[in-house]
C-alpha cells in the first residue's frame, strides 16, 4: 500500500469509525474484544484489585506504625523503669520498635529471674546482654518480615502486568490483521476498531503496574527507615541494660 492509496483512507469521515464495533466506549471495546484479550483484561483487573487492597492496607499499617513508634519513643526516654514502659506499650501492636522492646525486655526479665532463682547459674553481664541482643535481633528480623509481607505481590504486579497487557495487545493485533486478510479490506473502518480493542490491554497493564511500582518503592523506603529505627533502638536499649546491670553489680559489691 503506497502513501497515495492511504491518503483517501485518512480522509474518511469520523462517522464511519463511530458506526463500527468500537462505539467510542471502553465497555463496548471490552465486549467486542476477542476471548484471549478478555482473559488478559480479567487477569489484569484481578492484579489491580489485589494491588489496591494491599496498598490501602499497608498505608494504614505504616501510618499507625509511625504514630505508635513516635509515641513509644517519647514514653521510653521519659520513663526510667522498664516495667512501666512495658505496661504503657501493651496496646502498641503496630509499632515495630515497641515490639522489639517488648521482646528484649521479656528476655531480660526471664534471664534475671533465672539468675535470681539459681545461684549456681553463672550468668554475668556479658551473658545477659548476649541473650537480650539475640532476642532483639530475632524480633527485628520478625518485624521486618511483617512489614515486608505482601510487598512482593506489588513488585510482581509492577514487573509482569505491562508484559501481560502487551501480550493481549499483540494477540489482538494479530486477530485484527487476520480479519483484514479474510475480509480483503484494509480501510480504517475495519482496522481501527480491532487495533483499539487490542491496545486496551496495554493500557490496562500500565494502569495496574504504575500504582504498584510507586507503592512498592514508597513502602520499601518506609521499611528501610523503620528497620534503621529498630537497629538504633536495639543499640540504645542494650547500652541501658548494661548500665543497669553494672549499677546493680557495683551496689552489690558495696553492700
Amino acid at each position: 500500500m503506497t502513501v497515495l492509496s492511504v491518503l483517501p483512507l485518512l480522509a474518511l469521515p469520523a462517522a464511519s469509525a463511530s458506526d463500527s464495533a468500537l462505539g467510542g466506549n471502553v465497555i463496548q471495546m471490552f465486549i467486542h474484544a476477542g476471548l484471549v484479550v478478555k482473559l488478559v483484561l480479567l487477569i489484569l483487573m484481578a492484579f489491580s484489585v489485589v494491588s489496591w487492597a494491599i496498598i490501602l492496607t499497608k498505608w494504614r499499617f505504616f501510618r499507625d506504625a509511625l504514630y505508635e513508634t513516635d509515641y513509644f519513643l517519647d514514653i521510653f526516654w521519659e520513663t526510667s523503669e522498664f516495667s512501666n514502659i512495658y505496661n504503657e506499650c501493651e496496646d502498641l501492636d503496630r509499632s515495630p520498635v515497641a515490639q522489639v522492646f517488648k521482646s528484649g525486655y521479656s528476655e531480660l526479665k526471664r534471664m534475671m529471674k533465672i539468675h535470681n532463682l539459681s545461684e549456681e547459674t553463672d550468668v554475668g553481664m556479658d551473658g545477659l546482654t548476649e541473650y537480650v541482643e539475640r532476642s532483639l535481633r530475632k524480633a527485628t528480623i520478625f518485624q521486618t518480615g511483617r512489614m515486608e509481607k505482601a510487598l512482593s505481590f506489588l513488585a510482581t504486579t509492577g514487573n509482569t502486568a505491562p508484559f501481560i497487557g502487551l501480550f493481549g495487545t499483540v494477540w489482538g493485533i494479530m486477530e485484527s490483521f487476520r480479519g483484514i486478510g479474510m475480509s480483503g479490506s484494509a480501510s480504517l473502518a475495519v482496522v481501527a476498531p480491532g487495533i483499539a480493542e487490542a491496545l486496551i490491554a496495554t493500557a490496562a497493564g500500565l494502569g495496574a503496574a504504575i500504582p504498584a511500582v510507586v507503592a512498592y518503592n514508597y513502602f520499601s523506603s518506609r521499611v528501610a527507615g523503620i528497620r534503621t529505627e529498630m537497629n538504633t533502638f536495639s543499640a540504645d536499649f542494650l547500652a541501658l541494660v548494661e548500665r543497669q546491670i553494672l549499677k546493680k553489680n557495683l551496689s552489690a559489691k558495696k553492700d
